[in-house]
């Protein structure tokens, strides 16, 4: 494990590369509560600038993104610089991602299958950001490798949503980074085998 703290940005390919290909990683965020939206409902109300660094740079490092359509509606996704899975029961898109170019809208019926027709397609570094429900699916699916998670420091209580929704599950994970900047903690876990 490493802790550090206030990495430079340049650090993050360090910090963030993939031990091996193909590699699914998840980015939630959550306060020190355990809250994972704020009052709005939205992640976007609780994240703060160092979350977002983070937040970019994986963006900016994987092959494709892939999130549950209702995180796209709540969290208002448009087009991104990376293709976009949006993961639907009932093939929706949301309305910030119809029309855009690299969408694709897929259901989960198998997590097996489903992280193996990304990874047919070339993309080999995989990024989810939820929601909850689909981090769910993918853990009791067996498929994700990594955790990304960021505490911000705040306390917002209340009933909200937390990472992870559904019926119980039991995933160990062992921590393999940890960084701390201005209170925020980023931690990477990976899911143990």
């Amino acid at each position: 494990m490493r802790v550090l703290v206030g990495p430079d940005t340049e650090d993050l390919a360090t910090l963030y590369a993939a031990p091996r290909r193909p590699w699914l990683r998840v980015n939630m965020v959550s306060t020190v509560d355990g809250a994972a939206t704020g009052d709005s409902g939205r992640s976007g109300s609780i994240n703060n600038a160092v979350d977002k660094v983070v937040f970019d740079h994986l963006r900016a490092t994987c092959d494709v993104v892939v999130v549950g359509a209702g995180t796209a509606r709540a969290e208002d996704y448009g087009p991104a610089v990376r293709p976009i899975v949006v993961v639907s029961r009932s093939g929706d898109l949301p309305a910030g991602l119809r029309g855009a170019t690299d969408v694709a809208v897929e259901p989960l019926d198998d997590p097996v299958a489903f992280r193996q027709s990304l990874v047919d397609r070339g993309w080999t570094t995989i990024l989810c950001e939820g929601g909850p429900s689909l981090l769910h699916d993918l853990l009791a699916g067996g498929v994700v490798d990594e955790l990304c998670t960021t505490t911000v420091p705040r306390l917002v209580g209340g009933g909200g949503p937390r990472i992870v929704a559904g019926p119980a599950i039991d995933v160990p994970l062992t921590l393999h980074t940890l960084v701390e900047q201005e209170g925020t903690l980023l931690a990477r876990w990976f899911v143990a085998r």
